[in-house]
């Protein structure tokens, strides 16, 4: 039987301090190394970002100006796999991801991509709030397709250039026109001690035993301040996917209403009970649910 190529895409800017992890989580990924094709796409990174990624692969490219542009780049015009896999520098790929995706997809003609579970590490009490306020995330409309087909990905041709917030979402609308999209669930091999990352993720507040299907999202150095920096950043360009699919839109609704992102999908499903588990948590999650919030309304005010 012929084994899949998988193209995994990163997109980089200055990411000197995570490539390199990154890189190592494919490179030790327990599908065929010959069967994984790693392609690096910086956006002219003033640091060691590409010297760094030269030493795990050949295809490092440059382009720019945005990471909807780079993934393009790299997913549409560099990459020969039969499936694609994007990543941020700052994400680390547990060991079996790539193997159970390839299985789970090949299985079902109706799948055009595959969501995958993050785990966010750090130890810090703000990065254990996002740890905790993304684990609400999986399979909803607030989710983005990690793993798809590349034929698929080619039909709705790629994303939209025009967005650089909301383009996850977006390429989701358009990607559940083709198929469907499943989250891909934990499997029975779970991750020894012998993971070539297992003490970088386990000093970052995670018990890397406890899984095996999912990205760990860096998060330790958070910073509130470069947080709601960044949402602000990404804030601005909400307006090209406002009109883009209509605030009237069901998914819309539910990114941006109100009691959705506030309430709803943290209650649906009787995920309710984890935040009553962790009273703290959930004070610290509604706590910046709030600031962002504010932030948001306060820019459109200007």
């Amino acid at each position: 039987m012929t084994i899949p190529l998988v193209s995994v895409v990163i997109s980089t800017k200055n990411e000197e301090k995570n490539i390199e992890n990154c890189l190592k989580s494919i490179v030790f990924q327990t599908y065929p190394k010959e069967n994984i094709e790693i392609i690096v796409v910086d956006n002219n990174s003033t640091d060691k970002t590409a010297e760094i990624a030269k030493k795990y692969t050949d295809k490092v490219f440059n382009k720019g100006p945005e990471r909807s542009a780079q993934r393009n780049y790299g997913m549409l015009e560099k990459s020969s796999g039969d499936f694609l896999m994007f990543l941020d520098a700052d994400m680390v790929l547990s060991p079996y991801v790539v193997s159970n995706c390839v299985e789970k997809i090949s299985k079902d003609e109706s799948l055009v991509g595959l969501y995958v579970s993050e785990i966010v590490l750090g130890n810090s009490f703000f990065s254990r709030v996002r740890r905790f306020e993304r684990s609400f995330y999986d399979g909803t409309v607030i989710d983005g397709v990690r793993f798809l087909r590349k034929a698929i990905f080619k039909r709705v041709e790629g994303f939209d250039e025009n967005l650089y917030a909301a383009e996850d979402w977006d390429l989701d609308k358009r990607l559940k026109k083709e198929g469907s999209i499943k989250v891909l669930e934990e499997g029975v091999s779970l991750i020894d001690s012998a993971w070539v990352l297992f003490d970088f993720v386990k000093s970052r507040g995670v018990n890397p035993e406890a899984y095996s299907n999912v990205i760990f999202h860096n998060e330790a150095d958070f910073s509130l301040r470069r947080y709601l920096k960044k949402k602000n950043y990404y804030s601005k360009n909400f307006d090209e996917y406002f009109e883009k699919w209509g605030k009237d839109d069901g998914d819309v609704k539910k990114q941006f209403g109100f009691w959705y992102r506030y309430f709803g999908v943290f209650i649906e499903n009787d995920k309710w009970k984890k935040l009553l588990e962790r009273i703290d948590l959930t004070l610290g999650m509604y706590f910046l649910r709030f600031l962002v919030g504010i932030s948001f309304i306060f820019r459109k005010s200007k």
